[in-house]
This record gives C-alpha cells, structure tokens and sequence, in this order.
C-alpha cells in the first residue's frame, strides 16, 4: 500500500469528513463535464466510492471502471448501491492497467495533490481514453484555503504547528492543472473554479467529522496530545464563523480542468 492510500484506509470515516462535501462538488463538476450518456468511464483515484455513485447516478454510463490504492476505500466502495453497476478495483492512477483507448471518459476526483507525479496520471488518464474522449479532474484549492478542513489548518498555524496538507499542494492550483493537461496532449482544455457551502450543525458536529484519522491532518491529530487537542478545540470556537444558534458555515474552493483527446 502507498503512503497516500495508508492514509485513507478508512472508507466510513473518510465519508463523514470529506465524501459528502466532495459530492456536492462532483455534481458540479459533472455539470461542467456535461458528457453524453451511454459511455465507457475510468473513476482513478475513485477512493470510497462517493463519487463513482455520482457518476452512476447522473451520467447514465454504460460501464464504469474504478481504481484506488487503498484496499479499507476499495472494501468501503464495493458495498455501495453503485457497486451493482460498476467495477471496483485496486489500482494506481500514475500506472494504469488498461489497455490504450479503453474508455470514453476518464476523470479524477480530489486525487491529483496527493500524487507524487501528477503530469504521468494525466498522460496515463490521456493513453487510456479513446480519440475525441474527455479527460478531467477537480481538486480543493490547497495552497488558497479551499479545502473543507481549511479552518483546521488555519486554527493549528495560529498555535504554532503546521498543519498536514497533502504531499503535493501546488498541483492543486488552477494554473498547475491548466499545465499537466496542456503537457499530456489534450486539446480543448479549460478550467473553472467550483465553490460549495459547507454546513456543520455545531462546534460538536464540525469536531467530530473532521478531527478523525483520515489523510495527512489526521495523521498529525493522532500524535497530538489530549492537551494539545482541547487547545485546537479552544481555537477552533475563537475562530470558526459560529452563527447564533450555533451551526457553522463556510465555502471551500476547488479548482478543475478539462480536455479531450486529440482526434
């Protein structure tokens, strides 16, 4: 198992942090894409599945392939309802086991910031969509602050520790990704920014859904001490915009990019 999918072996935590916000983005971002119906679809980096179900639901394909690293993400995604329709499979978005032109639509969804190599995924997405098909991929805008767990690192730079990000923050930028796609060939590319509302009911709510082992913040929160946490917890009320009958709410931002493959 990579350092990334060790991060993110587990499926039902990972939901409750991240899956239903990068839903709510996913929408949009099929939206955007705006693919015909009927067509052959590569999810990599599918995680658990919250996405893959969004491209079931909405996009009506004819078959979907979906790859992850991590075997706890992969077990989570095959008891979802969209398993019935599409195929869960360990796999690497930087190596992929597919042959050339096996797919009409490729896409990866909040994956490119944790790969050490984002320009081999998308010549890798580019090798195994046919002429004419799309290749895209959304990402929270990391370096800006746009991820849903923004508050967390800003609460923990405020206390002197710095925070957990993922291994590979400036691909994230609009710019970045307008260059990885430009660079593996693809034609007809462009990019947009997605803006989604996050809502948590309370302080409670918002701490308990994102103080949980889950990526590269988790990581750091798990070595923290009980002390250390109750401070995090402390700053988090000073700076969280806490509305008056205590629910919470704030954007995050991601950035996402599409092209096609050359005719």
């Amino acid at each position: 198992m990579t350092e990334a999918a060790s991060m993110f072996s587990d499926g039902k935590a990972y939901e409750r942090m991240m899956g239903r916000w990068s839903r709510v983005a996913g929408t949009t971002f099929l939206d955007w894409l705006d693919p015909p119906k009927g067509q052959r679809w590569l999810d990599a980096g599918c995680g658990n599945g919250a996405f893959t179900e969004e491209i079931v639901a909405r996009s009506a394909p004819a078959a979907v392939s979906a790859v992850d690293p991590s075997e706890g993400q992969i077990a989570y995604a095959r008891k979802r309802p969209a398993a019935q329709h599409a195929q869960f499979e360990i796999g690497d978005a930087q190596k992929l086991d597919f042959e050339d032109n096996s797919f009409d639509v490729a896409i990866m969804a909040l994956v490119i910031a944790f790969l050490p190599d984002p320009a081999r995924a998308a010549a890798e997405l580019a090798r195994v969509v046919r002429p004419g098909g799309s290749v895209a991929t959304y990402m929270w805008d990391v370096e800006a602050g746009g991820t849903p767990i923004s508050p967390v690192g800003a609460a923990l730079k405020s206390l002197g520790i710095t925070p957990g990000q993922p291994p590979n923050p400036p691909a994230s930028g609009r710019d970045a990704m307008q260059a990885f796609w430009d660079n593996a060939g693809l034609v007809d590319v462009e990019t947009r920014v997605i803006r989604i509302p996050v809502v948590y009911s309370s302080l409670d709510d918002f701490w308990d859904s994102n103080i949980v082992p889950i990526g590269p913040m988790g990581a750091l929160l798990g070595k923290m001490t009980s002390g250390e946490r109750e401070q995090l917890r402390a700053r988090l009320r000073e700076q969280l915009p806490i509305a008056a009958d205590g629910s919470i709410s704030y954007d995050a931002v991601a950035n996402a990019v599409k092209g096609r493959v050359k005719p």
